[in-house]
């Protein structure tokens, strides 16, 4: 139970406010749960004594409108941040979309949802430190409207071009310009990138994802129902999950339905291994065309039901097999085992966190690449190393001692 504590007495009134209206004649309670629309607890009133202050402290807004693995990505700046700014009040604007992997994060204390109501409600309040992750006009423009003492990342000019804020955002934003740096020279991961220019101290933080007590709770029961544990709790075969698909922006992220089959009939041989098809909407047809073809070999998990229930299927499992997609973010943030390979896109990006391999093709000069369609033929697809994704789950088995 809260101690009560009292900060002034509040006597009701009213006051001219700068702006010709009227406002209460006491302050306003410098407190995170103050909303001025209910009382921050059940049967207190606010305006009279603060039964349970919690300041502020420095008001920051994290600006992060990207892909859903990219707001992934961006999570693990959030430990450095709580660390620069311990009693700091940290807010988050995202899309819709991707406001859920921020759901029960106890980093933050706001997530707004991208909406024109929220764009009012955020230009009206006042920042100490506004961080713009986006290299895009639309959050550049956005950033640009907000009332704040400090803004780092990127924002735009008036001639509508994207920069960066401040000198340290600028390695970032030159790696966008040059190729040769961001494809052969870089060796940074985004999140030391974004802690850098964001002027936060880089200590390798993980990605923060929660998942609630039900969504656990369902876990357990869908592992016990699928035989993957025992009715300890103990894992008696290694769960191997295959993220199927991939962004739709960038279709070459992902296997072949042959290389599927093809993996998933050979490491259905293993003892002691379960496979799992795991995937979005996107993926429905694709894992239905795989699961036919393998018959019983594979487990089939629901792409429909939700993000949320998405992730739950890729936490049932020990490894996720993936491309460089969402689906490869959400296991690094639920610190699975990830396996991936790339080809479009740069290998350095990512950090596995010393959990996982990754299959890049060094011998392969046109990746990676960032390109929508491939003009050759889809090398960079035919050189996946499938025996050696077999050798990878066999450690793994064997490591978790499974044999």
């Amino acid at each position: 139970m809260a101690k009560k504590r009292t900060q002034k007495a509040l006597q009701p009134g009213v006051a001219s406010s700068p702006g010709g209206g009227n406002r209460p004649s006491w302050t306003i309670p410098d407190c995170k749960h103050f909303t001025g629309y209910r009382p921050c607890f059940p049967g207190t009133q606010c305006y009279k004594a603060c039964v349970s202050n919690d300041p502020i402290g420095t008001r920051i807004l994290i600006v992060n409108l990207d892909a859903m693995g990219n707001v992934l990505a961006t999570t693990a700046i959030l430990p450095a941040l709580k660390r620069a700014y311990p009693t700091g009040r940290i807010s988050w604007i995202t899309l819709d979309s991707a406001s859920r992997l921020l759901s029960h994060n106890g980093y933050l204390d706001t997530v707004y949802v991208w909406e024109p109501e929220t764009w009012l409600v955020l230009q009206q309040m006042r920042f100490d430190l506004v961080l713009n992750v986006d290299k895009s006009r639309r959050s550049g423009a956005f950033v640009a409207k907000l009332n704040a003492r400090e803004k780092l990342g990127f924002g735009i000019d008036q001639n509508g071009a994207i920069i960066p804020l401040n000198s340290e955002a600028e390695e970032n934003y030159i790696l966008g310009l040059d190729d040769h740096l961001k494809f052969r020279v870089n060796t940074k991961p985004v999140p030391q990138l974004l802690c850098e220019q964001f002027k936060l101290e880089y200590r390798r933080d993980e990605y923060s994802l929660t998942l609630n007590t039900e969504e656990r709770a369902f876990c357990d029961e869908f592992t016990r129902q699928h035989g993957l544990r025992s009715s300890a709790g103990r894992h008696d075969r290694l769960a191997i999950g295959f993220n199927t698909g991939c962004s739709e922006l960038y279709p070459n992220k992902k296997m072949t339905i042959d290389q599927h089959v093809e993996l998933i009939s050979r490491l259905s041989e293993e003892e002691a291994v379960r496979l799992v098809l795991v995937g979005g909407p996107e993926d429905t047809l694709r894992n239905a065309e795989i699961a036919r073809r393998v018959g019983d070999r594979v487990l089939n998990t629901p792409t429909t039901e939700g993000l949320r229930r998405g992730l739950c299927y890729i936490n049932i499992c020990d490894a996720i097999v993936s491309g460089d997609s969402f689906g490869m973010h959400a296991a690094i943030a639920l610190k699975k085992h990830v396996i991936v390979w790339f080809g479009v896109t740069c290998s350095t990006d990512i950090d596995l966190f010393d959990q996982g391999l990754k299959l890049v093709p060094h011998d392969l000069e046109c990746s990676p690449c960032w390109k929508n369609e491939c003009p050759y033929d889809l090398e960079c697809i035919k050189m996946i190393d499938l025996d050696r994704i077999v050798r990878e789950v066999r450690e793994r088995r064997e490591a978790a001692g499974q044999l």
